[in-house]
């Protein structure tokens, strides 16, 4: 039998992944995110970036929406807002609008309910 994953309704799973600077000056190769302590801080800082220099209303009012649910595993933030604020995300994911917190890049976006065999991805 599958492991099933069941998220809070309303809600979406941002899938991080670490971006490792090779080519910067003083960078270590530590694994750590850059200066974020909590998931809440890595969600105020997505939130932050995609409402300060976003050119579309629509994903600045639905990013404005949305809530901090949790930080699951160092690299996936859990969101929760209105199921149409949540579409209007999705769709600037499609569009590779959306602008990843600092120091991270956004793999995929995935929403409950969810299996890690068949999970559904955008």
């Amino acid at each position: 039998m599958e492991p099933f994953l069941q998220i809070a309704p309303h809600s979406l799973a941002i899938v991080l992944s670490r971006v490792v600077a090779e080519d910067a000056p003083g960078v270590t190769e530590s694994e750590e995110p850059p200066h974020h302590h909590t998931g809440y801080e890595i969600f105020a800082d997505f939130k932050s970036l995609n409402m300060k220099y976003f050119w579309n209303k629509m994903v600045a009012d639905a990013i404005a929406e949305t809530f901090f649910l949790g930080w699951i595993d160092e690299h996936v933030l859990l969101i929760q807002g209105k199921e149409d604020h949540l579409e209007v995300l999705r769709e600037a994911w499609m569009r590779r609008s959306l602008k990843p917190p600092q120091g991270f890049d956004i793999k995929y976006l995935a929403e409950q309910p969810q299996s890690c065999g068949g999970k559904t991805l955008y």
